[in-house]
């Protein structure tokens, strides 16, 4: 018999703050996290706006010496981490730490160090370069520091599947729980690549938002207005636990994570399939997977990053996918509220599909004024709405075709 598995704890850190509750408190209200790049050094890009995690302080849970050891993707990854495992109650010191495991996802990893790096060999010579340099860039190194951290002995890896890295990563680690070789995985996604690198990548694939004069206004999933995604930084982190294990200690249970469902478009490195036919069928696993029927989802977090192609390929999907019961469904890009994190995303947006199930309300999609052609599905425009949610999915679609959905549920014993 498969063994259950459930959330037991989430942390996060994103544009819109560093505690879940004032996150979700925030995002409920409609405010936006996105807001200008005003370092003179970004000034010279078209895209100068960001979803930017702007009162970020490591400090707190960081010693100052090490600090400059660790990546601030992995310092997203380490205090959301923190976090989570401080709500689940979970003493690692008590358990079996072969039972324990960390799975993080990460799209880039440090971008920022290789800049600051490359600059320092190219003006100073490799005498300069710092020794932590490989160490903070590798995309592991949010998993090791999470395991480092608590002395997690099973298995510690990183996921880079572009921005589905998160999904991915809890996908291997609702598997690990599920089959039996671990009992506790802390899992999810994190990413920090607002650098120029970043910033002049994704520009140069006309791919971010312009819409610099008004920043709160630039993340435009489904409308038809739309001109882009906004970039954004931050991570969320998740405590994944088998069931009768948190039972056993009594932990309150956040949800239930129920499937998942994974294909490649293998087609196009950057665009998705147009009609959505492999980003459909990662959604149709997914309910195979868990068991129920469309009928039965209440909710979808979308992928909705507010590019021309990407949405309409979701939009096609969801349709077919949900054809007949697709009216009764809520369904909101949040990433409208604090940009796209790339491989951060997923791990955010399920805590954002575990609070809407906890509080039965569907999160908002901001700047949704004039839907496009043919988005005639409820995406929750503008303010958010009060609806009974026993379950979601949420979709992450990244480059080179990764197509990773996940499903949770209300916790039912």
């Amino acid at each position: 018999m498969k063994r259950r598995v459930v959330v037991t704890g989430f942390g996060l850190v994103s544009p819109l703050g560093n505690e879940p509750e004032v996150v979700w408190k925030r995002l409920l209200a409609g405010e936006s996290g996105v807001t200008k790049v005003e370092t003179p050094e970004m000034q010279m890009f078209r895209s100068r706006i960001a979803g930017q995690c702007l009162d970020f302080n490591p400090l707190p849970y960081i010693e100052p010496k090490d600090v400059k050891k660790v990546d601030r993707f992995a310092q997203f990854a380490l205090i959301s981490g923190i976090q989570a495992v401080e709500q689940s109650g979970i003493d690692f010191s008590r358990e079996d730490p072969f039972r324990c495991a960390s799975i993080v996802g990460c799209g880039v990893g440090g971008l920022g160090e290789i800049e600051r790096q490359d600059e320092k060999l190219t003006k100073s010579g490799p005498s300069r370069i710092s020794p932590f340099t490989i160490p903070k860039i590798m995309l592991n190194a949010a998993s090791s520091h999470l395991a480092i951290r608590y002395g997690l002995h099973g298995a510690s890896y990183g996921v880079a599947t572009a921005c589905a890295s998160a999904n991915n990563a809890m996908i291997d680690a609702y598997k690990a729980i599920r089959d039996g070789d671990v009992d506790v995985v802390l899992t999810g996604g994190t990413e920090a690549a607002l650098s120029k690198l970043g910033i002049a990548g994704f520009g140069a694939m006309h791919a971010l938002s312009e819409r610099n004069d008004e920043p709160d206004k630039a993340s435009r999933p489904f409308d038809a207005d739309r001109d882009g995604f906004v970039l954004g930084e931050g991570a969320g982190i998740l405590v994944f636990e088998e069931l009768e294990h948190a039972k056993k200690r009594r932990a309150e249970i956040l949800g239930e994570f129920i499937g998942y469902g994974v294909t490649s478009d293998a087609s196009h490195i950057t665009q998705p399939d147009d009609q959505g036919i492999y980003a459909g069928a990662a959604m149709e696993a997914t309910l195979r997977s868990s068991g129920i029927l469309p009928e039965q989802v209440d909710y979808i977090n979308a992928h909705g990053t507010a590019t021309l192609l990407g949405d309409v390929a979701e939009v096609a999907a969801i349709k077919r996918v949900f054809e007949g019961t697709s009216k009764n469904l809520a369904i909101s890009s949040t990433k409208s509220s604090i940009g796209h994190l790339l491989g951060g995303s997923g791990g955010v947006e399920l805590i954002f599909s575990l609070l809407a199930i906890r509080d039965n309300v569907a999160p908002p999609t901001l700047n949704l004024e004039r839907p496009d052609d043919g988005f005639d599905l409820d995406f929750v425009p503008l303010t958010s709405k009060e609806k009974r949610i026993d379950r979601a999915i949420s979709n992450s679609f990244g480059f080179g075709g990764h197509n990773a959905c996940v499903a949770v549920a209300r916790f039912i014993d």
